[in-house]
C-alpha cells in the first residue's frame, strides 16, 4: 500500500454524487435501500471506476494489495456501516475482488474512541503504520491501525508476500540497469526502465525501498549503485 493522490472531480460529477446522497438522506435510507440505489446507478459507477483507475498506482491495480487488477469499487466505510456515505467521492477506492469481497467485506474496525483503524492511503502515508521487510515481502504493523489494515485486507497472504519478495529482486536489478543507462547517456532507455519501475505491480516495494534508502543503516541494506539510484529517483520526484 502506498500513498495515493485523490484527484479533484468536476463540478458536474460532484453535483451528480451530491444529488444521490441528498436523496438517500431525505429518505433516511437504510443499508438495503442504499445498496439498491448504488446498484442501479450504473453510469455513476462507470464514471467513478474510470476516475479511480487513473488514481491507482500502475495499470489499474488494487489500491490495497497493489498486486491484482482493480475490478471493484470499494466503499472504505461500508454501506452497512453508513448508508449515507454510498456516493461520497472520498469514500471510494479501487480494489481487487479478493481484497474487497473475500477479505474486507463490511469490516470497519474502530478504536474505543471511534477512530477508524484502517489506513486511508488517500489521506495518510501507509508507511507510518506498516513497514515492509523487503527480503521476505512481509508487512509488519507499527501501530494498531497498521495491524488492523494488514488483517482486514489480508496483506499477509502467502502469494502477496512471495510476490513482494520477487519484486524486491526485480527492483534492485532494474535500478542497476537504470543507473547504467543514465551513465551511458541512453536517456530514452533509462526513462523506459523508470516507467516500468513505477507502474509495475507491488509499487509498494519500490516505495518502501526509497523510504529505507534515507533511513539509518541504508548503506548496509543496499548496494551503493542501488542506493544512489533510489535517492536519485526520490529527488527527481518520480515516487515520494
Amino acid at each position: 500500500m502506498i500513498p495515493l493522490e485523490r484527484p479533484k472531480i468536476s463540478t458536474a460529477f460532484e453535483n451528480r454524487l451530491t444529488t444521490k446522497s441528498k436523496s438517500l438522506a431525505e429518505e433516511s435510507a437504510d443499508t438495503k435501500k442504499a445498496r439498491e440505489t448504488w446498484k442501479t446507478a450504473r453510469t455513476i459507477r462507470r464514471d467513478l471506476k474510470e476516475l479511480l483507475a487513473g488514481m491507482a498506482a500502475g495499470f489499474v491495480r488494487c489500491m490495497y494489495c497493489g498486486d491484482s487488477l482493480g475490478t471493484d469499487i470499494d466503499h472504505f466505510k461500508p454501506i452497512a456501516q453508513d448508508p449515507l456515505s454510498a456516493f461520497i467521492w472520498s469514500n471510494h477506492f479501487l480494489a481487487c475482488s479478493h481484497c474487497n469481497s473475500n477479505k474486507k467485506r463490511d469490516q470497519y474496525p474502530c478504536s474505543p474512541s471511534g477512530e477508524c483503524l484502517l489506513v486511508d492511503p488517500s489521506k495518510e502515508d501507509p508507511y507510518d503504520h506498516i513497514r515492509l521487510n523487503l527480503p521476505t515481502g512481509k508487512y509488519l504493523g507499527r501501530t494498531d491501525k497498521g495491524n488492523e489494515t494488514i488483517r482486514v485486507f489480508g496483506l499477509s497472504r502467502p502469494d502477496l508476500e512471495l510476490g513482494r519478495a520477487h519484486a524486491y529482486v526485480r527492483c534492485e536489478s532494474m535500478l542497476r540497469d537504470w543507473s547504467a543507462q543514465i551513465g551511458g547517456g541512453r536517456e530514452d532507455s533509462a526513462k523506459a526502465v523508470l516507467t516500468a519501475l513505477t507502474v509495475q505491480p507491488f509499487a509498494d516495494v519500490l516505495y518502501a525501498m526509497i523510504k529505507k534508502s534515507y533511513a539509518p543503516g541504508a548503506a548496509s541494506i543496499f548496494h551503493p549503485v542501488v542506493l544512489a539510484a533510489l535517492r536519485e529517483v526520490r529527488e527527481n520526484g518520480k515516487m515520494t
